[in-house]
């Protein structure tokens, strides 16, 4: 029996209700786990943040390293979503990052307090600020790209037009992608250090 896509509706409200499950997911497996996560040489120890402090950066190497590390995440999203499970994976994807953050969070809220949101805010910023948008706006990509292919009557895979607009605005993505890698490599990690000579 096939499975239709049809009457499955998404979009930015779906996929904000997946990534605020697993930022809640994540947060009750550190909860759960933080005897064995966040005790000594655990998740964030001071130990790791020292060395942290006093680290040298290349930051070409990181750059390239960063670069190639999301590009294939967004790559393999984009791939992803030409199959039958596009939009599984598309929420897969949104609950691993919440999942993701909401554990990052709360290993340093349990170790440091109001310090480690502090330490938080500055290990993503400010790349953050352009791969949240690129995120929402890949996970849109892709849903209208499964759609295309796998929903007749919404867009048409066939449609020139259509192949064309969405090859135009993966490149644009990706293009934005590198201006937050870019931030990644040569602006955070001296923000990092810094905040952490004062920590």
């Amino acid at each position: 029996m096939r499975f239709s896509w049809r009457g499955l509706k998404t979009g930015n409200h779906t996929f904000l209700t997946f990534f605020c499950a697993g930022l809640i997911a994540g947060i009750l497996v550190i909860q759960m786990g933080k005897s064995i996560l966040l005790g000594d040489g655990g998740m964030f120890d001071e130990s790791t943040l020292y060395h942290l402090k006093y680290m040298t950066v290349d930051s070409n190497a990181l750059f390239f390293y960063v670069f190639r590390k999301r590009l294939f995440r967004l790559l393999g999203l984009a791939v992803l979503s030409t199959t039958y499970l596009g939009l599984i994976a598309c929420m897969g994807a949104a609950f691993w990052y919440g999942l993701s953050a909401g554990a990052f969070l709360a290993a340093l809220t349990i170790r440091y307090g109001i310090k480690g949101i502090l330490l938080a805010l500055i290990s993503m910023f400010p790349q953050y600020l352009v791969y949240v948008p690129v995120l929402l706006a890949l996970l849109i990509w892709c849903e209208e790209l499964f759609r295309g292919i796998y929903v007749r009557g919404e867009y048409s895979a066939a449609d020139r037009g259509f192949v064309l607009k969405k090859a135009g605005r993966l490149l644009v993505l990706i293009a934005v992608l590198i201006v937050g890698c870019m931030m990644e490599a040569y602006m955070n990690p001296y923000l990092l250090m810094g905040f952490l000579k004062i920590f």
